[in-house]
């Protein structure tokens, strides 16, 4: 048996819609969960909507984990419809076959833009929003903040290894975020939490900087020359300044070539940026090469190595929990720019996607 559902999708390249799908309905040890808030990625769903990302100009290979071009046409990329998109949302569970989901309670997922979802806590990660939270900042609680926790965890991991706490890649050291959008600023903002010695934004957008500055954050404007006044800014000794860790938050090659810069020898970059138009800017000859310099990639897709039995997307959520709790009212305030209903999220996605906002959202959010 199935439910019909409203869900934002992409019909073709350019072309987001609303569109008619079917849930099932809930089994043994799910429930049914009605959504009610969901935020949208200017990132992720925008390359969706161009065809720019990856998956669709590429044949993408699960078992090499590699892609690659295919000019006979036998491996072709994804196609169209996307009948998914999104991933913050926050709903109520409205029906229950298991134990772990009360019916009435408040949680949050990683679903899509639909109006409401089958939920199986056995294999998706189920988080409850808490009565002392907006219920609207839910929407970074399943995975918009596990994503920036899991940045702070791979410099931890990287300063101290696998069994390190979240905390030991950036207390009592100097830390660069490199961009100031939704998920340089959650980034940013934990660093603080867990005790940096001093951080800093770089990002070139001054509306951008303006936010990070209210939110309480020092600031660099991203103009070719950020990476000289980080390197003014923490002196360690001679031939040694710059950032202790870069954590690199911003999908522009610009950005990492600063990133390297500004490290001080045998530094590491923790890079959750998402090139889609390559990295030409990026020197490997230069600062990465004369200084012993490090780059590693954190995603959501997994934590680092040794550290998943311990940091499951329950425990990241915890993390982002106490920071919403400590920062929540600041974070609505100058975060969440923009509240639309539902039905306004494809021409919302088609003006992102075809740059037609004079002054796009900082973080939208979706009001079902």
């Amino acid at each position: 048996m199935t439910r019909p559902v409203r869900t934002i999708g992409v019909v073709a390249p350019g072309r987001p819609a609303v569109l008619d799908v079917e849930e099932p309905e809930p089994g043994p040890g799910q429930a049914w969960v009605q959504t009610e808030w969901s935020g949208v990625s200017a990132g992720t769903e925008v390359a969706i909507v161009r065809g720019t990302d990856p998956h669709h100009t590429l044949h993408w290979d699960p078992d090499l984990r590699s892609f690659d071009h295919d000019g006979d046409g036998a491996r072709p990329p994804a196609g169209y419809p996307v009948t998914r998109l999104g991933y913050m949302e926050v709903g109520r569970v409205t029906g229950s076959r298991t134990s772990d989901l009360a019916e009435g309670a408040l949680v949050a997922m990683a679903c899509g833009h639909r109006t409401g979802t089958c939920a199986d806590p056995s294999v998706t990660a189920v988080i409850p929003v808490p009565d002392d939270l907006d219920p609207l900042l839910g929407v970074y609680l399943a995975q918009m903040g596990p994503i920036c926790v899991n940045g702070l965890l791979h410099a931890a991991a990287d300063a101290a290894g696998p069994g390190a706490g979240v905390d030991a890649g950036v207390r009592d050291r100097h830390v660069l975020v490199t961009g100031a959008g939704v998920i340089g600023l959650l980034t940013a903002l934990l660093a603080v939490q867990h005790g940096a010695a001093d951080v800093v934004v770089a990002e070139p957008s001054a509306e951008r900087r303006a936010v990070a500055e209210a939110l309480g954050l020092a600031t660099l404007p991203e103009d070719g020359a950020a990476w000289r006044a980080v390197k003014e800014r923490w002196r360690h000794g001679p031939g040694d300044a710059g950032a202790d860790v870069v954590l690199q938050c911003r999908g522009h090659d610009a950005a990492l070539a600063t990133a390297l810069k500004a490290l001080r020898p045998q530094g590491t970059v923790v890079d959750l940026g998402f090139y889609q138009a390559g990295a030409e800017a990026v020197r490997l000859g230069e600062e990465f090469h004369h200084n012993g310099l490090a780059v590693v990639c954190a995603q959501i897709s997994r934590v680092p190595r040794g550290m998943a039995g311990t940091w499951p997307r329950t425990a990241l959520a915890r993390v982002t929990l106490d920071l919403l709790r400590e920062r929540g009212p600041e974070i609505r305030r100058h975060v969440v720019t923009d509240v639309l209903p539902f039905d306004d999220g494809p021409r919302l996605l088609a003006d992102l996607a075809g740059r037609r906002l004079p002054a796009p959202p900082l973080q939208a959010v979706l009001r079902f």
